[in-house]
C-alpha cells in the first residue's frame, strides 16, 4: 500500500525538484556574477533549504544531532559515510556555518541545473577517479584552498554511496591527502543513517516517510594523531557503529 502512494507523490516530488533546481541556476548565475561568491554561496543555502523541503512532500524528515562545541576558526574534515545524494543537501544545510565544500565526481560538474554550477563555482573539488594525474593535483589544490580559508572540507571516503546503508570500507588516499594539506584541521566525524530508505525501490518511486539522522561525533584535532592509519581506524569505527540498517 505504501509502495503504491509513493508513486502519485515521487511525481510530485520529482516536479518540485527538478522546478527548484532550474528556478535556481540564473538565481545562482546572478548572485555570482553581480553580487560575488559570499552572496552566491547564501543563495545556495537557500536552495538547500528548498531541497529539503521538497522532501517533506515524500514525508521525509531530518535530524541533526551535535552535542559537540566544534572550535571555530579552524578548518574542518567532514568525514562521512554515504548512502545517496540525500546526504549531500541536508548536510551542507545544517553545516553552513562552516562553508561546507564536496569532494565530487568530475561528472557531476556538468548538465545539473544548480547542481552542476554550484559545483564548478562554489569550491568543491571536481575529480577524475579514473584518471590519478587529474584527481590528486585536484585534491592538494582543494585541501590548500580549505586550509587558507578556514572552511570544511566534505569527504565520502566509501567513494561511492551504499545501496543498503552497510558501510563500505573506506578508500585512504584521498583522506590522506587532505591530512597533508590542511594540517590544522579538526577531523569530524558524522553518521548518516537512513538516506538510502529514500531510494529503497530504486530512482522510481521515491520511498516514503523515512527519518533521516546525522549525527556528529566528538571533533578530532588531526595534529595529535602522529600515526594517521590509526586516526583513520578511528573515525571509521566511529561511524560504522552509529549506523543502523
Amino acid at each position: 500500500m505504501l509502495k503504491l502512494l509513493s508513486y502519485p507523490l515521487s511525481v510530485i516530488y520529482y516536479l518540485f525538484f527538478g522546478l527548484t533546481l532550474i528556478v535556481f541556476h540564473p538565481i545562482q548565475w546572478f548572485c555570482f556574477n553581480v553580487f560575488g561568491k559570499k552572496i552566491h554561496q547564501l543563495s545556495v543555502y537557500v536552495l538547500q533549504f528548498c531541497l529539503m523541503r521538497c522532501a517533506n512532500i515524500l514525508g521525509t524528515r531530518f535530524s541533526f544531532i551535535n552535542e559537540h562545541n566544534i572550535e571555530p576558526n579552524r578548518p574542518l574534515i567532514i568525514v562521512a559515510n554515504h548512502q545517496s545524494l540525500h546526504d549531500i543537501y541536508p548536510l551542507t544545510w545544517y553545516m553552513r556555518k562552516r562553508n561546507p565544500k564536496f569532494i565530487s565526481k568530475i561528472e557531476l560538474g556538468k548538465g545539473i541545473p544548480s547542481v552542476s554550477y554550484n559545483l564548478r563555482h562554489g569550491g568543491a573539488a571536481l575529480i577524475d577517479r579514473k584518471n590519478p594525474r587529474q584527481s590528486l593535483p585536484a585534491l592538494m589544490k582543494f585541501g590548500e584552498f580549505i586550509e587558507e580559508n578556514n572552511y570544511a572540507a566534505v569527504i565520502f571516503p566509501e567513494g561511492t554511496r551504499s545501496k543498503d546503508g552497510t558501510v563500505k570500507p573506506f578508500q585512504r588516499k584521498g583522506l590522506e591527502i587532505l591530512f597533508k594539506k590542511i594540517p590544522s584541521a579538526l577531523i569530524v566525524p558524522v553518521s548518516i543513517n537512513n538516506s538510502w530508505k529514500m531510494l529503497r525501490y530504486g530512482k522510481f518511486p521515491m520511498g516514503l516517510g523515512n527519518h533521516l539522522k546525522f549525527t556528529v561525533h566528538k571533533p578530532i584535532d588531526l595534529a595529535i594523531f602522529v600515526n594517521k592509519e590509526d586516526l583513520i581506524e578511528t573515525v571509521e569505527s566511529t561511524i560504522k557503529n552509529h549506523i543502523k540498517n
